[in-house]
């Protein structure tokens, strides 16, 4: 499945890009007033192939859900069974990104991929009906959490495989369901810490340069967090040229889940909306199995975590809103949401200067 998603992921479109460019050029507005929402419409017109491209809707959150056993190491003052408790308060509607997308009226699919405590998939809802009012749990677990990344690989690389090819299943399912954007989301005590290590070992930088606070640990947790992301670089020198064993070595199986959705969503020519450093963490990843695939990222926030402007900087996005959030669960990318709507409707609502009868300049 992965080889195959792979493959179908294409450059964007040039002659729709040229499009979009000479389009906005005769909208009843200056020239390049619209500033970044011009270029993001026409990147979108580069992904689908057309111009103008889809509307974004409706919208699908999907929030992939995992524990992790470097939580063993100190990083995260929040007991492991927060994990599993969140996931209930999303299945009942009363968690933040619930309420964002209410107001979005967006779908939210929550993915066991890897939480510790097992979990009721409760009454069998129907993966073809995206429906903003009911949340949905898919049980997809491949493990009850990784490994300790701090002792030994998080996962191995057929754990690791499984957890993306079951994000590119989601992706699929969601398009199929009538998605015409997907968002990402994520929920895991502790998945800061492979976030960082990610970051580190795509990127290049120093632990301390990828490493947040998360939670908003204190400063003796924040150095035992950053010792151990540089720790575990150092023990298992991942190889950015390898992704499968990067996200092996040191991710978590959201941040692979998270990787595999980004790469469906690619093949399918679907823009996926990136929440915060969790989910760029998961983006570099898929840019590194597929690097036209990034075509397919638009990059909701800026989160406050500091690895996420140095991932955003090495995918070379520009984050649509900068609110110092940090909370992760998809709630950024449902508040940029409108701004990318924004962008495409007005490639097909805005009268041309011709149309309209206004002189131009």
């Amino acid at each position: 499945m992965l080889e195959t998603t792979i493959a179908a992921i294409r450059p964007a479109d040039e002659t729709a890009m040229a499009a979009a460019r000479e389009l906005h050029g005769r909208l009843t507005k200056p020239a390049g007033s619209l500033g970044a929402l011009e270029d993001l419409s026409v990147r979108l017109a580069g992904l689908a192939g057309a111009c103008p491209p889809p509307l974004p809707e409706p919208a699908a959150v999907a929030i992939f859900a995992g524990d992790h056993g470097v939580h063993a190491q100190g990083v995260s003052p929040w007991p492991q069974e927060v994990t599993a408790q969140m996931i209930g308060n999303f299945l009942a509607g009363g968690a933040v990104v619930n309420a964002f997308a209410r107001q979005a009226g967006a779908s939210v699919t929550v993915v066991d991929v890897g939480v510790a405590t097992p979990l009721s998939a409760g009454p069998v809802s129907d993966p073809a009906v995206l429906d903003p009012a009911v949340p949905r749990l898919v049980v997809a677990s491949v493990r009850r959490g990784t490994r300790d990344l701090a002792v030994t690989a998080a996962l191995t690389r057929d754990e690791a495989l499984a957890a993306v090819q079951t994000g590119v299943r989601i992706a699929d399912e969601l398009i199929d369901a009538g998605a015409r954007i997907l968002l990402t989301g994520d929920m895991g005590i502790g998945n800061t810490t492979p976030a960082a290590a990610l970051i580190a070992a795509f990127t290049g930088v120093d632990a301390l340069d990828a490493t947040g606070r998360g939670t908003g640990v204190d400063d003796p947790t924040y150095a035992r967090k950053v010792g151990v992301v540089r720790a575990a670089l150092a023990r298992h020198a991942p190889d950015p040229s390898d992704p499968l064993g990067v996200l092996a070595a040191v991710g978590g199986l959201e941040h692979a889940a998270l990787a595999g959705l980004i790469l469906g969503a690619a093949a399918r020519r679907t823009p996926v909306l990136l929440d915060g450093v969790i989910a760029v963490s998961a983006a570099l990843a898929a840019a590194a199995f597929a690097p036209d695939a990034v075509g397919a990222m638009v990059a909701g926030h800026r989160s406050a975590e500091p690895g996420a402007t140095v991932a955003l900087r090495h995918l070379g996005l520009v984050p649509l809103v900068d609110l110092g959030l940090r909370l992760g669960e998809g709630t950024g990318a449902l508040l940029a949401l409108p701004v990318v709507t924004g962008a495409v409707r007005v490639l097909h609502e805005v009268a041309t200067f011709d149309s309209a009868g206004v002189a131009e300049k």
